[in-house]
């Protein structure tokens, strides 16, 4: 997939200008940053979260695609959101998704895959586990975001590298973010 990116100067300032309008202000990368990375984010509550994080993506200058649910990819919104690095998700049906995201990271040095392991708005009891498969089969390290709607801000909050135990890497995981004032689901589901 070609970004579309051409100014990215103007689009980083154009991103800055957008959070700043939303009354949103953001962390910079963190120092433990890698530009071959699965970023998840918390929580997923209104489609807003979805613009500042590919308003974020632009502003920071990282090469990096936004999974978004496939029923969102319809002309001409399918042109926009592919511009600004999202990625067209099929959650219905088990179609060799994170395989095929696997693979995309064996293509590319750098790239940074994110999502939200809720999968939808609503409130979740559980949350999906394609972020740690495809971590753990790209081996690349999973880099915690926080949307944080009390401070309004987005912030960065830890790293893990995926080990043998996928239990015990969701407890460290949910361990960040209840640092942070946040509870994430403690149940998962694959995929």
């Amino acid at each position: 997939m070609v970004d579309i990116n051409p100014f990215p100067f103007l689009f980083s300032a154009l991103g800055k200008f957008i959070y700043a309008r939303m009354g949103w202000t953001y962390d910079p990368l963190p120092v433990y940053w890698e530009p071959r990375c699965v970023v998840i984010g918390f929580p997923h509550t209104t489609n807003m979260d979805t613009v500042r994080a590919l308003t974020y993506i632009k502003l920071a200058r990282i090469n990096a695609k936004l999974l978004i649910k496939s029923k969102w990819f319809f002309f001409p919104m399918s042109l926009f959101l592919k511009s600004l690095g999202g990625l067209p998700v099929q959650r219905d049906k088990s179609c060799g998704f994170v395989d095929s995201v696997i693979k995309k990271f064996e293509e590319n040095k750098n790239l940074v895959v994110a999502l939200v392991p809720e999968g939808t708005r609503k409130s979740v009891p559980t949350i999906k586990t394609g972020f740690w498969y495809i971590a753990k089969g790209a081996d690349v390290p999973i880099i915690c975001w926080y949307l944080d709607n009390q401070r309004q801000r987005t912030r960065w909050l830890g790293k893990i590298h995926p080990g043998e135990s996928l239990e015990q890497d969701l407890d460290e995981i949910h361990a960040i973010y209840q640092r942070a004032g946040f509870s994430i689901p403690t149940k998962f589901r694959n995929i």
